[in-house]
């Protein structure tokens, strides 16, 4: 048990750390590398709780696809920081009021679970045992009957963010060339092709 508490601290802490830093770091590279940081020490905090499936999806997908995904796609935007500190003065007063309304709301939750713990008991929804089913079914069972819903309203959270991200990453720029298949195919024969007559001799050398 001492074992288990110990790496629970550390993976706790670092987890929380890295989090932190993901928001402070001032160049966005670092931001992902810290932010794969905390989705590794995640997967081990699930791995001590004995859900080693959510901890085999959190590597996989987040740190595996979506993470390095962001890290390219960091490394190719061309980010102006110069841009982004402009309005940061202009901003921070509703950043800090945000802030503020979070902090209050977790501390009535917390102060709600310590002066009344059975409240939030009916909301539960204990897992059965491990001998009857496996860590997987469990998880869907759960995720799939009573949170359906959430679920759905979390894939289209995810579809949102996608789509912004096309339309940020297709904005126009000076200078950049892009495929215009419309026009392309609205083009005449005589527009696209052009036939000359070369000379003997005349040609390219």
């Amino acid at each position: 048990m001492i074992v288990q508490a110990i790496a629970f601290y550390l993976f706790a802490a670092v987890t929380v750390g890295s989090a932190f830093l993901v928001i402070t770091a001032k160049n966005p590279v670092h931001s992902v590398l810290f932010l794969i940081l905390a989705f590794f020490n995640a997967a081990a905090l699930f791995v001590l709780m004995g859900a080693e499936f959510i901890a085999m999806i959190l590597v996989i997908v987040y740190v595996g696809a979506v993470a390095v995904l962001f890290l390219f796609v960091v490394m190719m935007l061309d980010i102006n920081f110069v841009e982004l500190r402009q309005g940061f003065q202009q901003y921070l007063p509703f950043g800090l009021l945000i802030g503020a309304i979070l902090l209050v709301e977790l501390i009535l939750i917390l102060a709600g679970s310590i002066a009344a713990p059975d409240a939030l008991a009916p909301a539960a929804s204990p897992a059965p045992s491990l001998d009857q089913v496996t860590n997987t079914h469990a998880l869907g069972a759960v995720l799939y009957t009573k949170y359906i819903y959430l679920f759905q309203g979390a894939g289209l959270v995810l579809l949102v963010a996608m789509i912004g991200a096309i339309v940020l990453t297709h904005r126009k720029r000076e200078g950049v060339k892009k495929q215009d298949s419309f026009a392309q195919f609205a083009r005449r024969r005589e527009e696209a092709v052009e036939l000359k007559k070369v000379e003997p001799g005349q040609g390219i050398q």
